[in-house]
This record gives structure tokens, C-alpha cells and sequence, in this order.
């Protein structure tokens, strides 16, 4: 069953000017997706609209079943979804501890260090971890966070490919241990191979790669 529906929807920078039209696809939980397509394709727009931070033109974004329009964008943002973006998005004064349990106060350290960071780290400034650590600490969040659903503007932009490769492994592998919808937008080929299913951005349409 879909936990996530884009249906008929339209957006435009301008009325005459569509990046997206009449967009139809489903998302369900426990799957890693993929969207793909060139700069300016729309993909990073399309994942503000799933993340209720826009709204479409015309169409409806609907959250088991139900419009997040009338449900309340602020009500998607805080119970439906946890985002991770490209730049970390960390807040700098804080541990990577504190940092997760922003998203959920219960947390326990267990998580860093399932994903790699050390006990002297998880107490620490996060300013003194490298990207990939400080990218690992977002993906805790995540995943600690009751949300059913993680949506990721380039996630692996910002890491060399062997952390990048690491950073899809626990994503998509700790999304399915959680039963969690993951979306990602992505320009890597790596990430788009590592997906249960790909979606391309073309011509103002969302497709399965292929069809």
C-alpha cells in the first residue's frame, strides 16, 4: 500500500513556465528510491512539494490517502517526514547526541555507534568530524525519527565514493530494518544502481528508468 501519492500535480516558477506536469507516482514503505534527471530537471523541487515545504499549482500530495494540503503542511513536515540534505544540516553547537535527539529525545547512543562513530566522538562537537561522520550523524537522525518517511536532497554529494557508497548501504539497509519509505534525489550513478526502483525526471514527467 502507498504511504505516499503525487497525484496530477503541476508546478510552475511562472503560470506559462511548468517544471512539473500533472505528475502522477507512488511510494511505499520499506522500499530506497531513486530520482534521477538532469540539473534543472526539477528533482529538488519535487522533493520540496513531497516534503509539504511547497505547494503545487494544481494536483494533490497525499499521505495515506489523505491531501497533506488539508491535513496541514506543518503537520507532514513534523510527523511524516525527516529530511537529509547535501550540507548535513547540522546545528554546529551541538554533540552529534544532541543533534539526534533533537528528532526524538529518547535515542540512544547505540545508533552513532552502529553507524560508525566512536563513543569519544558521539559527545563532541560536530564541527570536528569530516563530512562523511558529520553525514552519518544526519542519517541517525533519520532514522531515529519517528517519521515514516526520509526524503534526501544528494546525500553523497558532498563524500568521496567510498563513503558515499557506505552512507546508500546504511540508508537503504536501516530503511528497510524500520520499514521506512526513503526517497533520494541524486545525480550518482552508484546511488541510482543501489535503489529498489528509479524514477527519472524528463520532460516535466516522473518515470520508471526504462519505461
Amino acid at each position: 500500500m502507498s504511504i505516499l501519492e503525487i497525484k496530477d500535480v503541476t508546478y510552475g516558477y511562472t503560470k506559462l513556465e511548468h517544471i512539473l506536469f500533472e505528475v502522477n507516482q507512488n511510494f511505499e514503505c520499506g522500499k530506497f528510491y531513486a530520482i534521477i534527471g538532469k540539473s534543472g530537471a526539477g528533482k529538488s523541487t519535487l522533493l520540496s512539494l513531497l516534503a509539504g515545504l511547497d505547494e503545487p499549482d494544481s494536483g494533490e500530495i497525499l499521505f495515506e490517502g489523505e491531501d497533506i494540503s488539508k491535513t496541514g503542511y506543518t503537520n507532514h513536515r513534523k510527523n511524516h517526514i525527516c529530511l537529509v540534505f547535501q550540507n548535513y544540516n547540522l546545528i554546529d553547537y551541538l554533540t552529534p547526541l544532541e543533534n539526534v535527539r533533537l528528532v526524538n529525545s529518547k535515542a540512544s547512543p547505540s545508533i552513532l555507534l552502529d553507524l560508525g562513530l566512536e563513543q569519544s566522538q558521539i559527545n563532541r562537537s560536530v564541527m570536528k568530524l569530516s563530512g562523511g561522520q558529520q553525514q552519518r550523524v544526519a542519517i541517525a537522525r533519520a532514522l531515529t525519527s519517528s517519521a515514516p518517511i526520509i526524503l534526501a536532497d544528494e546525500p553523497t554529494g558532498n563524500l568521496d565514493s567510498d563513503t558515499a557508497s557506505e552512507i546508500i548501504d546504511i540508508l537503504k539497509a536501516r530503511a528497510k530494518e524500520r520499514n521506512k519509505c526513503v526517497i533520494v534525489v541524486t545525480h550518482s550513478k552508484e546511488v541510482a544502481d543501489a535503489a529498489d526502483v528509479v524514477y527519472e525526471l524528463k520532460d516535466k514527467k516522473l518515470k520508471k528508468r526504462g519505461e
